[in-house]
């Protein structure tokens, strides 16, 4: 018995073995046959098949009024697919395919062209590249007329890639504010600063390998659809913006060793920036928008910001304008330190001393109203928000630096120096603000760059002025502040800014720049910076401007009346002769008379200037809008993207007018036909020129000449 139950647990032993084994290769056989030939399949796949960005469209960048300051323009790169010809078709062409290829990129010859496409054919190639080289629309137009490219894709084997490169139409003109972005996506101006907007959302496509390792996308394939960038509209006035670049540059070229500077037109009401220039030597005799000196270089401004102190004595009812203070003989001692004046004024009142810029006077004047009452100096600083932070659109804001009430306690010196101008760092940008909220009755705006974010013409979203948090000051106290202010102009050290057109109101000043390592002076040098910060008209101001110069290392003077002067007399003259709203000359054309011609309206489609036009507040509206209406020049085909001229104004054999359009209007409708497009200037097309034809390449090219209406 005992002998049949060992022989039974071995037998049971046994089978238990040979089960396990069977569900063991079941296993093995469920893994090889699914699991594991799934994963090979996917291994395939990967191998076979990626998914590959496709780069969205960035947005461009606008000028107010809509003009281009930065767009992507498109460029194209051409490949083959060598396989698509039938042999007959591949032989007839590919000798002369191979010599225009030569001839167009110039870098390989007629032979190392034809081997390649030869080779790439046998082994397969179906998206072989020809050339890194980017061409523009017109030079495509040529390629596509090769020997068999002029078959087309489907039949001759032409792929175009196309690529977008950055452009600037006006140059460097704003090109700090406008900044940039390399690969890394790191850079400069609103360009980095708002790239997430500007950048849009890559597409997907799927792509498969083909023999000889090409990757061709797949028709049909699931893709997504690549979401372009905003469009950014900017508050630049680009007139004003040239106007600003050219007052700037003409200063600092006539010789006296200025390193740099900076010109910022501020919109009183709103705070908008209208202009925004800051050139650098370049090193090399030139000057360049190299630094962003508004919004970064924080130094201590100097008498301009004898305003604040006159601001703070005013609202604290510590003086007013006819309180009498005295000058002396233009020098004071004070706690161990010196303070001077280029002029003495002796005795004189408080709106004197303002006038003709006495740092002996402010002095004076800070520290019997706040030398035994710091920290209520502190407070009014404080209150009169001179050192806001505004958190700009735009990257590099600078940080003013306005001590605390502990630290001047420990250095009680600094109470006189604070009273002229010194001991705190403020960017012109603090600076211009403040002015403007003293010439908007106390009430301070924040400072903005952008008007809005724009999708195809239409508002994504919308900015606003902004307030900064309650008035700076009473309105007696800035209308106290705003008779000062003219009165430098009208008595004191900005009479060099009167005219006879308009008044403008504002302050001079001149500081020392605190040299590497320290101190103010070197072996008999220094270096300066030269303000002029005012705004205009004086009795309802609409700009406030700010022009700051900053000197090398000089033995020589360097004053802010002579040197940030005619910068500023330059841009206020030129936005008065501009703005129909302060000059009553250009006031009194400002309607539209009956015959008008309407300059200010482009050619273009003209059923939407129409519709524009009829929703303006202006008078003789019907013939205008009939007159945009015949204005019609092109319609597109539904089915493609190629123009049909319909109706169009013909300029000389048969050849589209295109005076009057923007350039961009321009440029389409002639690379579409065929040409090849020279400009030089700026504005809209007022010249035109015949058909030349360039002897080497045989372009067909127009020149355009741009410039105001015609």
């Amino acid at each position: 018995m005992e002998r049949t139950d060992l022989i039974f647990r071995r037998f049971e032993k046994i089978l238990g073995i040979f089960i396990l084994l069977a569900i063991l290769v079941v296993a093995r056989v469920v893994y090889l046959q699914f699991i594991d030939s799934e994963r090979d399949n996917n291994r395939a796949m990967s191998l076979s098949f990626r998914e590959v960005e496709i780069p969205a469209v960035r947005g461009n960048i606008l000028s107010y009024d809509g003009k281009t300051l930065a767009t992507s323009v498109p460029y194209y790169r051409v490949r083959i697919d060598c396989t698509v010809a039938n042999d007959s078709l591949f032989n007839l062409n590919i000798d002369s395919l191979a010599y225009c290829l030569a001839n167009f990129y110039n870098d390989k010859s007629k032979n190392e062209y034809k081997k390649e496409i030869v080779d790439g054919r046998k082994n397969g190639k179906r998206y072989l590249s020809l050339n890194r080289k980017l061409i523009d629309y017109s030079d495509l137009s040529k390629v596509k007329q090769f020997p068999l490219f002029r078959l087309g894709a489907n039949k001759g084997g032409i792929i175009v890639e196309e690529v977008y490169k950055r452009t600037y139409p006006y140059g460097r003109r704003a090109y700090r504010t406008i900044g940039f972005i390399n690969s890394l996506g790191t850079g400069t101006g609103i360009e980095a600063s708002l790239d997430h907007y500007l950048k849009g959302e890559n597409g997907k496509q799927i792509q498969q390998r083909r023999e000889g390792g090409e990757w061709i996308p797949i028709n049909g394939a699931e893709n997504l659809t690549p979401q372009d960038g905003y469009d950014i509209r900017t508050t630049i006035n680009i007139d004003f913006q040239e106007a600003a670049e050219a007052a700037l540059k003409e200063q600092l070229t006539k010789g006296f060793n200025v390193q740099g500077g900076t010109a910022v037109v501020m919109e009183r009401k709103s705070g908008a920036i209208r202009a925004i220039a800051n050139l650098k030597n370049d090193g090399k005799g030139g000057f360049d928008e190299e630094l962003n000196y508004a919004i970064g270089q924080a130094t201590e401004p100097g008498s301009v910001l004898k305003l604040v102190t006159l601001v703070a004595i005013l609202e604290d009812g510590k003086v007013n304008l006819s309180t009498p203070v005295s000058g002396g003989g233009g020098h004071w001692e004070y706690m161990g330190q010196r303070v001077s004046d280029s002029h003495a004024v002796g005795n004189t009142n408080v709106k004197g001393a303002f006038a003709h810029s006495s740092n002996v006077c402010f002095a004076k004047l800070a520290t019997e109203a706040y030398s035994k009452n710091i920290d209520g100096y502190i407070k009014r600083l404080n209150d009169l928000k001179i050192g806001e932070r505004f958190n700009i659109e735009i990257q590099g804001e600078g940080a003013a630096t306005i001590h605390s009430a502990e630290y001047i306690k420990n250095h009680p010196g600094l109470v006189a120096s604070m009273g002229f101008g010194y001991g705190m760092t403020l960017t012109p940008l603090h600076t211009l603000t403040f002015y403007n909220a003293i010439a908007n009755d106390g009430k301070m705006m924040k400072p903005y760059f952008i008007e809005s974010y724009e999708r195809n013409g239409e508002v994504i979203k919308k900015f606003s002025p902004t307030e900064v948090s309650g008035s700076i000051c009473s309105k007696e106290t800035a209308r106290m502040a705003k008779e000062a202010l003219r009165s430098v102009v009208t008595e004191g050290t900005g009479k060099f800014i009167r005219n006879d057109k308009y008044n403008v109101s504002g302050k001079t000043g001149t500081a020392r720049i605190a040299l590497e390592g320290g101190g103010y002076e070197r072996n008999g040098m220094r270096r300066y910076q030269a303000t002029f910060c005012g705004y205009f008209p004086s009795e309802d101001p609409l700009y406030t401007i700010i022009v700051v110069l900053y000197s090398g290392e000089t033995a020589g003077s360097f004053y802010g009346a002579t040197q940030a002067g005619p910068p500023f007399r330059h841009i206020t003259d030129f936005i008065y002769a501009n703005s129909p709203e302060l000059n009553p000359v250009l006031d009194g054309k400002k309607e539209i008379s009956n015959d008008a011609k309407a300059p200010s309206i482009a050619t273009g489609l003209g059923n939407e200037s129409a519709i524009v036009i009829s929703q303006l507040p202006i008078k003789n509206k019907n013939h205008l809008v009939q007159w945009a209406a015949d204005k019609k020049w092109v319609k597109f085909n539904n089915d493609s993207s190629q123009i049909k001229i319909s109706g169009v104004q013909m300029f000389k054999d048969s050849l589209v007018d295109v005076r009057n359009m923007g350039l961009k209007d321009a440029i389409f409708i002639l690379e579409n036909q065929g040409y090849k497009v020279k400009f030089s200037g700026k504005g809209r097309v007022v010249e035109q020129s015949d058909v030349t034809i360039d002897p080497k390449s045989k372009d067909k090219i127009i020149y355009l000449t741009l410039g105001e209406s015609l």
